[in-house]
């Protein structure tokens, strides 16, 4: 163990952690730099290999929270509106964040070049996705989202020519086949908010193409809080050019507010995932939004997907779940050859 890992543990034993205050786990992720965050006090409650696939789950967790409450704002509110108000209140939640996170001299990255580029594909994706989760079960929505990874792979390879091989192409198409599944066109089409999800999907692959060329240097947090800003000052233009004003009630202003704490917190809770766990242990467990999903349709909204949509989640999932592995088998094989 190194000088800075002991230095990081010193004293550790003794100062039991308090897991229900979320300043605890600011102060930890600021404390114990990777490696030493896997083996902070706040994790000793949890088996170590366990910990990266635990953040995950209550990253995607938040992110359904989110979602949640997003689509409740709506009832009442426009979407372009919902987004603007969620803005402020995630920015609100996420600078004081920031600066205790102890990021203040990186602050003025987030209006880096490759990191606006990323953030502006984030904005298009998310223009979409909130018109389609108002209008759509959330448990649709969020699946049809799910089939950016096998996107990305697409884009990769056509991009920076990176193999897919057979059996990568076989998992593509089975994801792409329950994606469909889950949008149900018919003889006079396709649903136009199923469009705008299948759109958030293909903007999502974009941005995390475009988030590949962003520097390693920069704060996985800082590349959050600038999509915050940017999808913020996107959603203001867009309410203004195709919505009118709605004073929101104080019921859509609580809602919004907890959606920007969740959105923040769940942007926390995945970049802790990646920090101390393997990114082939911790990446399928991402799969696990669609099961939140399926949770939040049915205990808030009264909505279950159909069967044929419910089929089509779990073949997205699957395909999704089997490339991970598959990579990360690659990956294994490579690195004892």
């Amino acid at each position: 163990m190194g000088n800075a890992v002991r230095l990081a543990m010193r004293g550790t034993e003794k100062k039991p952690f308090r897991l229900l205050k979320p300043r605890n786990l600011l102060l930890i992720f600021r404390r114990y730099p990777a490696p030493a965050l896997a083996n902070a006090p706040a994790m000793h409650f949890i088996p170590a290999a366990a910990r990266g696939p635990f953040l995950m789950l209550a990253a995607t967790g938040a992110y359904a929270v989110n979602d949640t409450m997003m689509k409740l704002a709506t009832v009442g509110l426009p979407p372009y509106e919902v987004l603007f108000l969620r803005g402020f209140a995630a920015l609100a939640w996420g600078i004081p964040m920031l600066l205790l996170l102890g990021y203040r001299k990186e602050m003025p990255l987030m209006f880096e070049r490759r990191v606006l580029t990323r953030n502006l594909l984030e904005l298009f994706a998310i223009l979409s996705y909130v018109v389609a989760l108002a209008n759509m079960p959330i448990a649709d929505v969020v699946a049809l989202g799910q089939i950016t990874p096998l996107l990305m792979l697409l884009g990769a390879s056509i991009l920076f020519r990176e193999r897919i091989g057979g059996i990568r192409m076989a998992l593509i198409s089975l994801g792409f086949s329950g994606a469909l599944m889950v949008a149900q066109p018919t003889m006079e089409g396709i649903s136009v908010y199923a469009v705008l999800a299948l759109a958030n999907a293909v903007f999502s692959a974009a941005r995390d193409i475009a988030g590949r060329r962003v520097a390693g240097h920069v704060p996985g947090m800082i590349v959050a809080i600038s999509a915050v800003i940017v999808v913020l000052v996107g959603a203001g233009i867009a309410h203004v050019l195709v919505e009118e004003w709605v004073t929101p009630a104080p019921r859509h202003l609580a809602l919004l507010a907890g959606a920007g704490l969740f959105l923040i917190f769940g942007h926390f809770f995945i970049f802790m995932a990646y920090r101390v766990g393997p990114t082939g242990v911790v990446a399928p467990f991402y799969y696990c939004f669609s099961v939140w999903a399926v949770i939040s349709g049915l205990l808030v909204f009264d909505e279950l997907p159909n069967p044929l949509a419910l089929a089509g989640i779990a073949l997205v999932m699957v395909s999704g779940l089997a490339i991970v592995m598959l990579d990360e088998r690659r990956r294994r094989l490579a690195v004892t050859a």
